[in-house]
């Protein structure tokens, strides 16, 4: 699943925050599973949650010891959502 494309005129980590979180809306992430998904540093991903945090994109809250992100349900695309029309021919093509 990946962030709806209103969401996608981000810098390349906040979009890559926003898809890692889009595959798991309800569980959510911690910042260091968010570091093994996304491939940036912790500084970029931290700025980047400060980023989306400031928008609303994005829900912080605390579950026992760890602290929890998930993305805001309006950020979430469809689970089999065509996002452009290589991804369309991809599927129609037999590669």
């Amino acid at each position: 699943m990946r962030a709806k494309p209103a969401y996608r005129d981000r810098s390349d980590v906040d979009v890559a925050v926003l898809d890692a979180l889009a595959d798991r809306p309800t569980e959510g992430m911690t910042v260091f599973e968010l570091r093994a998904e996304v491939g940036a540093s912790i500084d970029e991903i931290e700025s980047a949650l400060e980023r989306l945090n400031a928008d609303d994109l994005i829900e912080v809250s605390r579950e026992g010891s760890r602290t929890v992100v998930v993305p805001d349900d309006r950020v979430v695309g469809p689970a089999e959502a065509e996002t452009d029309v290589l991804d369309r021919l991809r599927r129609r093509l037999p590669f």
